[in-house]
């Protein structure tokens, strides 16, 4: 068995399969509403006999998951956005880019724009991570004239004042955004969509 003594899936070949294979089947598991997919994954790798960080990070990832599908089922989120949001509090945010990534290439105009911002900001948080600081700059800066020019959308996801501030200082304690109960008819009310005339 390798030992390692971080989770760094930049610089080792297997924290990057585990962390890619584990992502790939959380998109099955949002899909599918149940876990069995990534189960099946983590089975695979947990009986490879991993190094106590890399079983650690299985092991978490495993939790978390879980917990975003009990998040979206009581917020009973349907929006892209809102989704990502979730899996973002959980600090998934490699999950939150790779979820967001097929809402973002299918999109046009401001809400692509909106939605590359918000997989930038997550981007930017990989990097703190990592202890990345430049890359975490670069993607941030990416990301943020962005975010300011579409507050208005974005306040109807996520208070964007907060998310400004901690990427521009780059505060590697990420936001954490405060979610109330999505009803689909509320939602429609709160961001005018809906509305007669």
């Amino acid at each position: 068995m390798t030992t390692i003594d971080r989770f760094d899936p930049f610089n080792n070949r297997q924290c990057r399969d585990v962390r890619n294979a584990l992502s790939e089947a959380f998109k099955e598991v949002l899909a599918q509403k149940k876990m069995q997919p990534v189960r099946r994954i983590a089975g695979f790798f947990l009986d490879e006999g991993l190094p106590p960080v890399v079983r650690a990070y299985v092991d978490r990832r495993l939790a978390d998951y879980e917990q975003v599908l009990a998040d979206i089922q009581e917020c009973r989120a349907e929006d892209p956005l809102d989704v990502a949001v979730l899996i973002w509090n959980r600090r998934l945010f490699f999950e939150t880019h790779e979820y967001l990534e097929p809402s973002w290439m299918a999109a046009e105009g401001d809400e692509k724009r909106l939605l590359q911002a918000f997989i930038r900001a997550a981007g930017a948080y990989v990097h703190l991570e990592q202890g990345n600081l430049a890359g975490a700059r670069r993607i941030a800066d990416k990301a943020l004239d962005v975010l300011e020019s579409q507050q208005d959308r974005l306040a109807a996801h996520v208070d964007p004042r907060l998310l400004l501030d901690k990427l521009k200082r780059l505060d590697p304690v990420p936001p954490i955004f405060t979610t109330v109960p999505i009803q689909p008819a509320s939602r429609k009310r709160r961001t005018g969509e809906g509305e007669s005339g």
